[in-house]
């Protein structure tokens, strides 16, 4: 086995509609643990604006610093929380406290289906956004705000995004993703698979593999027999998908930064 010795710990920081519970980890943090790992979750919400949530994950930082005695911690996050943890270093000024950021399924570029939703006159009513944010309440959020989330993550936003939150070079990043082969593999994506993959390509489910890339590298993590959806992804199903250990894929991640003296 590699080296697992990290210099800093990890924080996981999930995406949308997802809680820092096992349901949407998975094994996840448990196969880092037993290897000797210092893994927290980043205690975010699960339908929060990009601001509100960086600043939750701001909370979880300075609390991991403080009770490891650390200097910087190295972030690995999924799908939106990567975009929150950007936020984090750049405008929140906390790339003297991030060792390193690994997104995984991040939509950088934007979501081609948050563009499709968004435009839909109906979701900007009082109404619709009376009832998102009584449904995003049920998740137990501490800042809920899904219009606000959804209007985050549209191209157009996440141009000016990227133009605000450029890479600190204090920071070290780099991207994974993963890539359904067909509509089948995951049926649980089949309408937003089709609709992404005339959109803008090869996909899994949710992120275009263009709008997934930030960083020194973009990472395949590739099914053996098949493809690894959105959510998937993070072993969400606790089990082998399309012959591959999901956590073991983490564990890999982390041997890589404690390769780079992370």
């Amino acid at each position: 086995m590699q080296n697992t010795e990290l210099k800093y710990p990890i924080v996981l920081v999930h995406g949308i509609a997802a809680k820092d519970n096992s349901l949407f980890w998975g094994r996840i943090p448990e196969k880092l643990s037993s290897a000797g790992i210092n893994v927290f979750l980043g205690n975010t919400d699960s339908w929060g604006g990009i601001e509100s949530n960086a600043l939750l994950l701001k909370e979880t930082v300075d609390s991991v610093l403080e009770k490891m005695k650390a200097e910087k911690v190295n972030l690995i996050a999924h799908s939106k929380g990567g975009i929150d943890s950007r936020f984090l270093i750049s405008t929140l000024g906390y790339a003297s406290k991030v060792a390193s950021l690994t997104t995984i399924s991040t939509p950088h570029l934007g979501s081609e289906i948050v563009d499709y939703i968004f435009n839909k006159k109906y979701l900007h009513t009082r109404l619709a956004k009376r009832i998102t944010y009584s449904l995003a309440k049920l998740y137990g959020d501490k800042s809920p705000s899904p219009h606000q989330m959804l209007g985050d993550l549209t191209s157009e936003s996440m141009m000016k995004f990227n133009r605000n939150n450029p890479n600190n070079e204090l920071v070290y990043y780099c991207s994974y993703y993963s890539l359904l082969k067909n509509k089948y593999d995951d049926l649980s994506h089949f309408f937003t698979y089709n609709f992404i993959e005339k959109e803008s390509g090869p996909n899994d489910g949710i992120v275009s593999r263009k709008s997934s890339g930030w960083g020194e590298s973009h990472i395949l993590i590739e099914g053996k027999n098949g493809g690894i959806s959105h959510s998937e992804i993070i072993d969400i199903k606790r089990k082998k998908i399309s012959g591959v250990e999901i956590p073991d894929e983490y564990l890999k991640i982390v041997q890589s930064l404690a390769l780079k003296g992370f």
